[in-house]
């Protein structure tokens, strides 16, 4: 207790003694208190920031605040420091949403955003979670994420966690130049569609020094992405880092220069995947990618290419992907897989996978014989590899 206490003292000190420099927006000067929706006090305190000329922070305080939904726009004038150090709650009812459509804390088109402070965005999902079935159910009910980022350039969120989302806890979309640095999502592994970060249509986002415990996808990347470093994260549970799945629209844009490095995979469904749809129109190329110095603890599927991604039969396996995977570099992975298939390369007959360069391998299932599938791939080899490769 005294603890965050100190630390409280400390962060408003350190504000105030910037105050010459930078506008103080706290949202308690609004009106917020602990008992009541602050979404109308956040909104005016994030009003005056956009229209700051100089250097802005906007000041959530330690202590449990309840936000019903948060749309916050730009253009800002100025840099902005959203400073989360208390714990916002959400509605457990998604009915409650004020507007159904929408997310639950969403800022569109500014450019040098900071999301720190140490807080928590608390989703509160466990009882959307119960009728969620969007895996199977093309028409369900949308579902609220945590964060959603839009039109962000040059900007930093670190510091942060984000817990319990109805849905995907952070959407990156359409964003240059955006690093998710410290970041915690913290979601229990049977909590359904909660993909921990998704980026797309984006270039230059880094995610690295992060923490990620949820139940789909850790990180999960769509098209019109280039320039990724997803570095030092620590995975599970989960289903992995994934590219895709990829080829539903014709529309889909390439996918160039991902490197994935320095991660541990803990209890995972799968370490890294690619996913691409069969019967499908896109015909995008892949490529660039590194996949190198990963740890696998218990991880399923340790390394995966599905080219023949087809869940609840939603296609048709006689007509391959029309998706290329070429120039990929895979080195020093080791550790230990909870399935028998380490790596299973399963590429597409009509777009063979192509320059895939595999290093050193070294991934045990459980100390008994480790295999590997090989589907229209030549791989190149250095080093050595446990198990042997195609």
């Amino acid at each position: 207790m005294y603890k965050n206490m100190i630390w409280s003292l400390i962060l408003v000190l350190a504000l105030l003694l910037k105050a010459n420099s930078e506008a103080l927006f706290d949202i308690r000067c609004y009106g917020a208190e602990p008992d009541a929706d602050i979404s109308e006090a956040l909104t005016e305190a994030w009003k005056d920031a956009m229209a700051s000329t100089t250097a802005s922070v906007i000041l959530i305080p330690e202590g449990d605040w309840t936000l019903s939904q948060a749309l916050m726009e730009g253009p800002n004038k100025a840099p902005v420091n959203l400073v989360v150090s208390g714990t916002l709650k959400a509605y457990r009812d998604p009915a409650q949403l004020p507007v159904k459509s929408r997310d639950w804390v969403t800022i569109n088109h500014v450019d040098f955003l900071t999301i720190s402070g140490g807080g928590v965005l608390d989703g509160q999902g466990q009882e959307a979670w119960k009728t969620n079935d969007c895996n199977k159910n093309k028409n369900c009910a949308k579902l609220p994420i945590n964060l959603s980022l839009n039109f962000i350039n040059n900007s930093i969120i670190e510091d942060i966690t984000t817990k319990d989302s109805k849905n995907f806890h952070v959407n990156c979309i359409s964003s240059r130049n955006v690093t998710f640095k410290r970041f915690t999502i913290n979601a229990p592994d049977e909590s359904p569609n909660t993909d921990g970060i998704h980026i797309a249509q984006s270039n230059r986002i880094k995610v690295i020094d992060s923490i990620i415990k949820t139940g789909d996808d850790c990180i999960s990347m769509g098209d019109d992405l280039t320039d990724v470093l997803i570095k030092n994260v620590q995975c599970g549970p989960g289903h992995g880092i994934s590219i895709g799945s990829l080829g539903k629209s014709v529309e889909e844009k390439y996918v160039k220069g991902i490197i994935v490095q320095g991660c541990t995979f803990t209890n995972t469904q799968n370490g890294i995947r690619i996913k691409t749809w069969p019967s499908a129109p896109a015909t995008l190329t892949i490529s660039d990618l590194h996949f190198i110095n990963l740890t696998m603890v218990n991880a399923g599927n340790p390394i995966v290419f599905d080219q023949k991604y087809c869940p609840w039969n939603q296609c048709d396996l006689n007509k391959p992907s029309l998706i290329k995977i070429r120039d990929v570099v895979i080195n020093n992975i080791r550790g230990t897989s909870a399935t028998s298939d380490v790596i299973s390369f399963i590429c597409s007959k009509a777009k063979p996978c192509d320059n895939v360069r595999i290093g050193y391998i070294d991934l045990k299932h459980n100390g008994e014989k480790a295999t590997t599938i090989c589907e229209n791939i030549k791989p190149i080899f250095s080093a050595t590899q446990s198990p042997r490769v195609c």
